[in-house]
C-alpha cells in the first residue's frame, strides 16, 4: 500500500520531530533497539513476508514471497543454511516445535505445505483456498489455523493435513491471535473494518468489533494476561489498544506507516511495530491504561515484516532488496 499520502506523511513527521515528547535523536537512535547483527539474504529478491523460529535448533524461517522460497537462517552462524524452493508466493510460516512440523501458507495455489522439521522434506500439501496467508499453531489442541481467501479461517490437523473446520468471515483475514487460556481467536478483517471474535469450540464468529478511529487493520498482538489487543492500522498509521473483553478502544497512538507486524514484549513492557515506511515504532506501557511512544528506530524502506522472540529478547527485521539496499535480516536487542 502506498504510504506517501498526506495523512501518512503527517503522522511520520510528528513522530520524527518528537511530538510525543521524545527528542529526534532518541527517536532514531540505538537507545531503544540496539542493532547487534546483520545477516545477508543473498539472492533474495522481491517482497519478504512473515517469519517463524525454531528455538531449539536456532533457526529462523523467512517467507521470501518474491523468490517463491522459504529461507532457513542459521542464527548461530549468522547465515542462510538452506532454501525451500518451488513454493507459490509463500506468505505465512509457522513452526510447531512439539510436532517438529514447519507449515508454509501459499498465496498463489492456496496450499498449506507441511514439512518435517529435521529434514525439511515436504510431507503433506493441503488445499485451504486462494490467498492462504497467516498461520498460527495451538499447542493445546495440536491444531493449526490458516487465514485465506475472501473470508475464511481453516482449522488444520498438522499431522494428517486434514481440514477439520472452516469458519466463514466477512473478508480476507489478516493477522489473528489465539488465546492460550481461552477459546477465542481475534481476527483482523480490514475490508470489513472490524475485529472478528471466533469461538474455537463453537467454530463460529461470536462477535465483531467495529473500528472507527482508523482503518486497514493488518497486524495484531495479544497481551492475554492484561486482556489487551494491539491493532496496527495503516489509514492513518495508528496503534489501537483494545479491551480484549469488550472490544472498546482504550488508546490510539501514532506509528510508522505501512505497518505489517506488531509484537508485545512482556518483559520490557514495550510494543514494537514494524512498518514499510522504514521504521520500527517503540511504545512503552506504564500500566494497562497508560502508553507513550518512545520513538522510531530507522530500518529501511520496505522493511515492514519482523519477528520478536520473547525468549532471547531479539527483534528480527526483514529488509528487502531495493536499489542499492541489499536483502538482509537485521537483528535488534531491546535495552
Amino acid at each position: 500500500m502506498n504510504i506517501t499520502t498526506p495523512v501518512a506523511l503527517t503522522w511520520s513527521v510528528w513522530l520524527a520531530i518528537g511530538i510525543t515528547g521524545v527528542s529526534p535523536r532518541r527517536a532514531h537512535g540505538a537507545e531503544l533497539l540496539r542493532p547487534i547483527q546483520t545477516i545477508s539474504l543473498r539472492g533474495v529478491e522481491g517482497r519478504i513476508d512473515h517469519m517463524a523460529i525454531d528455538p531449539a535448533r536456532k533457526r529462523l524461517f523467512l517467507a521470501a514471497l518474491g523468490n517463491n522460497s522459504v529461507e532457513v537462517v542459521d542464527l548461530a552462524k549468522g547465515k542462510t543454511s538452506y532454501s525451500i524452493t518451488g513454493l507459490a508466493t509463500p506468505q505465512g510460516v509457522c513452526f510447531a516445535a512439539d510436532l517438529n512440523r514447519l507449515a508454509v501458507a501459499n498465496d498463489n495455489d492456496g496450499s498449506l505445505r507441511l514439512y518435517d522439521g529435521t529434514t525439511l522434506r515436504q510431507l503433506i500439501s493441503t488445499s485451504v483456498g486462494d490467498d492462504a496467508d497467516n498461520v498460527r499453531y495451538d499447542p493445546s489442541s495440536h491444531r493449526m489455523w490458516v487465514g485465506y481467501g475472501k473470508g475464511g479461517l481453516a482449522e488444520i490437523d498438522p499431522e494428517s493435513g486434514t481440514v477439520v473446520a472452516d469458519i466463514k468471515l466477512s473478508g480476507h483475514p489478516e493477522s489473528f491471535q489465539l488465546e492460550s487460556k481461552g477459546q477465542r481467536i481475534f481476527v483482523n478483517v480490514p475490508t470489513a473494518g472490524h475485529v472478528a471474535v471466533v469461538d474455537r469450540e463453537k467454530r463460529a464468529v461470536v462477535a465483531t468489533w467495529q473500528l472507527s478511529r482508523a482503518a486497514a487493520n493488518f497486524p495484531m498482538a495479544l497481551d492475554e494476561p492484561n486482556h489487551c489487543l494491539f491493532i496496527g492500522c495503516r489509514k492513518p498509521p495508528q496503534l489501537l489498544v483494545l479491551d480484549a473483553e469488550t472490544g472498546q478502544v482504550m488508546k490510539s497512538l501514532p506509528i510508522a506507516g505501512d505497518a505489517d507486524d506488531v509484537f508485545y514484549d512482556a518483559a520490557k513492557q514495550r510494543i514494537y511495530v514494524s512498518g514499510g515506511e522504514g521504521f520500527v515504532t517503540v511504545i512503552r506501557r506504564s500500566n494497562r491504561d497508560t502508553y507513550s511512544v518512545l520513538g522510531n528506530v530507522s530500518t529501511a524502506a520496505g522493511a515492514r515484516t519482523s519477528y520478536f522472540d520473547p525468549k532471547s529478547g531479539l527483534l528480527y527485521v526483514a529488509v528487502p532488496h531495493r536499489g542499492d539496499q541489499v536483502a538482509e535480516l537485521r537483528v535488534y536487542k531491546s535495552d
